[in-house]
């Protein structure tokens, strides 16, 4: 599903409109890069997702093509964790 259409699914659903319902997503993006940018909190929608960032440990990788070791620096990265209800409906679906 496109970003286009969610709007559309979601203007559907509620009868808001499709201007109102892009304003709201691009309040959330907003919101979401503010919290993996600042890094100091996780913002969380219980039971359906929660996004915080994360520090990875520099480490020692392999090269898989040349299987020469290299030294990977440590850097942030953000990890996106789905809550139980967003699980269950995932697991209800198999």
């Amino acid at each position: 599903m496109t970003k286009t259409e969610l709007v559309a699914a979601i203007s559907d659903a509620t009868s808001v409109a499709k201007t109102d319902v892009e304003k709201v997503l691009k309040g959330f993006e907003d919101e979401v890069h503010k919290v993996v940018t600042a890094g100091t909190e996780k913002l969380t929608l219980p039971g359906f997702l929660s996004f915080e960032r994360t520090r990875r440990s520099a480490r020692t990788g392999r090269n898989p093509q040349t299987g020469e070791t290299i030294q990977v620096p440590a850097a942030n990265a953000v990890k996106v964790t789905a809550g139980s209800k967003l699980k269950a409906v995932a697991k209800a679906s198999t």
